[in-house]
């Protein structure tokens, strides 16, 4: 499928699909969205709620790697041991890599962004001192960890055009990932996402969303 580059409105570059008429950001700007969906109403959210001593998350869909990016900027700012899983089955291209300027943009080493990507498919990795990265290519429907993460960012391509990933049973697997009061956090906020989310299970909240987007999605996992 062909892939484009797209600069987004914030500044930031993502990966544009023209033949679904898909991003994997956000037009509005990738940056903006991922610190807010991500960062801020998951990964500050799970570390107000709990101690942020040692965290596993949980990505779906690896993508562009720029939410593991965001993540290990803040490791290593705030000092917290993390373990990161990126699950993503049509990892992108070393020229599209190249050709991301999220690095540029937050003035921080380009060396780290470009170790998330250089680094082995299915083996863990040390990116720093805080941060371990594991790195699974993999279909969606084939995760079946259980109770092994706080916190999921579930950043799959949209309902629209790859429904299949938003289905009850996509859910029930990322329920039973979770640990007990775990997380996760989208940007969907599709009535058909929320039902299938309670539906495994999920407690559900609507939250603002992201530059351009009304709402967004947040479920907890309470037994």
């Amino acid at each position: 499928m062909k892939r484009t580059f797209l600069t987004t409105g914030d500044g930031s570059i993502t990966i544009h699909l023209p033949d679904w008429d898909e991003q994997y950001h956000s037009k509005h700007g990738a940056i903006a969205e991922a610190q807010h969906v991500f960062i801020k109403t998951g990964l500050h959210y799970i570390c107000d709620k709990h101690a942020c001593n040692t965290l596993s998350i949980l990505e779906i869909g690896f993508g562009t790697g720029l939410n593991s990016f965001l993540t290990f900027l803040e490791s290593k700012q705030k000092d917290f041991q993390l373990k990161y899983t990126g699950v993503e089955a049509y990892p992108i291209e070393e020229n599209e890599i190249q050709g991301l300027n999220y690095a540029k943009l937050l003035d921080v080493s380009e060396e780290d962004f470009q170790k998330l990507h250089t680094t082995e498919w299915e083996v863990e990795t040390s990116i720093s001192s805080t941060f371990q990265l594991t790195k699974r290519k993999q279909f969606f429907s084939e995760i079946d960890d259980k109770k092994d993460f706080h916190l999921i960012y579930f950043d799959a391509f949209g309902a629209k055009v790859q429904p299949e990933l938003w289905t009850l049973d996509i859910f029930k697997k990322m329920f039973d990932a979770l640990k007990n009061e775990g997380v996760l956090v989208t940007y969907s906020a599709k009535g058909s996402v929320r039902r299938n989310m309670e539906a495994a299970g999920f407690i559900v909240e609507r939250l603002p969303g992201p530059p351009g987007k009304r709402e967004m999605l947040r479920a907890t996992k309470h037994l």
